[in-house]
């Protein structure tokens, strides 16, 4: 361009973050292979070079479809009746979701008489809003220690719908639970022990803090308690599972099924990395990804409702960032200094930076979160849950810095 100098050798590019599209993955399909030769044939196509520690993460869902990962309504109710024996039970601290929790409440219900649902509140645990906090506020009520049941509830805040999805949660479980046969008692609280005042049987549905919510129920003195990972954590009649969480990161697939989160898949993402090796030469590094680690600041909605952001990685995926804040050395360090002998200093400490940066003062502010939260949140974001029909994203330079 006329009046503007350009350095053709100098990258002038960081990172970069590819959705790449694939065929749809069915049950048994070879997706080492059809994710490996989706990227190089992207690569051929849209004029790029793969690279070392170039990253290719999959979506969790195609790695479960794959591996026909699913279970019925009747699967769940066939577990859960087997460990509760069918009687009351209270189900505790699930998310307000058609999508990843009304489905299983249809096949926990079907196994019980009766459901005590109690239900967090202002809000779930990831965010979504059942009561606006300033009308708890107005109406003098401690989330932290009162408990209502379902007609002080309504009596105090009426109707609440979800301010994205226009369902009121409290009447659509409480329809759930009636129209798979059981009764329904629906009460709000926030401490856990606050169940065992209708039954001793309980089912805790939070994902982040399960193992917390479980160790206070059996301390108060719970006959029966198991946590939602513990639900299809084997088969029950010939259905998927999954041996480490169960229901958690299950996502409705029809009205009667739901498609588990992928069962062990490090053999796959390093089959996957094998493949690009060999045909490529470039390491790449390889991850199954679901939800992004995110806080939506409108809807105050934290995206991740999966157990983990990545259930499988190769190894140079381990760790976390280890960088130097950039905007620190020019403040601070190099304050006197402009232009070429700015850049020449900058360069020169980011190339001498130590391997631990943990209480350096020129790393404050940089992201101390893990390397597949971060990489995993970004590809999230780039693939989307709707149709953009990319379910494989190429991250390229992610691992880059000011001197390359």
């Amino acid at each position: 361009m006329e009046g503007i100098k350009v350095t053709k050798r100098e990258r002038r590019t960081g990172t970069v973050s590819r959705g790449i599209r694939c065929p749809i993955i069915r049950q048994g399909d070879n997706l080492a292979e059809i994710v490996a030769t989706s990227v190089l044939e992207a690569a051929e196509y849209e004029g790029f070079e793969l690279r070392d520690r170039d990253v290719i993460s999959i979506t969790e869902s195609i790695v479960a479809r794959s591996q026909g990962n699913y279970a019925t309504i009747d699967d769940i109710a066939a577990d859960v009746k087997a460990k509760f024996g069918g009687e009351t039970v209270g189900v505790i601290f699930p998310i307000l979701s058609r999508n990843r929790f009304a489905i299983c409440l249809k096949g926990i219900a079907k196994a019980c008489k009766k459901v005590v649902l109690m239900l967090s509140y202002p809000s779930d645990e990831v965010g979504n809003e059942l009561i606006n906090i300033d009308k708890i506020d107005e109406a003098g009520i401690n989330p932290y220690s009162d408990v209502l049941s379902l007609e002080r509830y309504r009596e105090l805040f009426g109707e609440n719908k979800h301010e994205f999805t226009g369902v009121d949660y409290v009447e659509y479980y409480g329809n759930i639970i009636r129209e798979s046969g059981a009764e329904a008692e629906i009460v709000f609280a926030n401490q856990a022990k606050a169940i065992l005042n209708y039954t001793d049987c309980v089912l805790n549905c939070d994902i982040h803090t399960r193992a917390r919510t479980k160790r206070i129920l059996v301390s108060g003195g719970a006959k029966k308690v198991y946590s939602l990972d513990e639900i299809l954590s084997a088969p029950v009649n010939g259905s998927g599972y999954n041996e480490k969480y169960g229901l958690l990161g299950s996502n409705k697939s029809t009205e009667n099924q739901i498609k588990l989160f992928p069962r062990e898949c490090k053999d796959l993402v390093l089959e996957i990395q094998k493949k690009i090796l060999d045909a490529t030469g470039k390491h790449v590094e390889v991850m199954v990804y679901g939800d992004g680690a995110f806080k939506d600041p409108k809807g105050k909605i934290w995206e991740l409702a999966d157990p983990v952001v990545s259930p499988a990685f190769t190894d140079g995926l381990i760790g976390t960032p280890n960088e130097l804040k950039l905007k620190y050395l020019a403040d601070n360090d190099f304050k006197d200094l402009s232009g070429e002998a700015l850049k020449e200093a900058i360069s020169a400490s980011i190339k001498s930076k130590q391997d631990n940066l943990v209480g350096n003062m020129a790393s404050q502010g940089t992201t101390p979160r893990q390397l597949t939260d971060l990489i995993g949140s970004l590809c999230d974001l780039t693939s989307g849950s709707g149709d953009k029909g990319t379910p494989v994203v190429l991250v390229q330079g992610y691992f880059d810095n000011y001197t390359n």
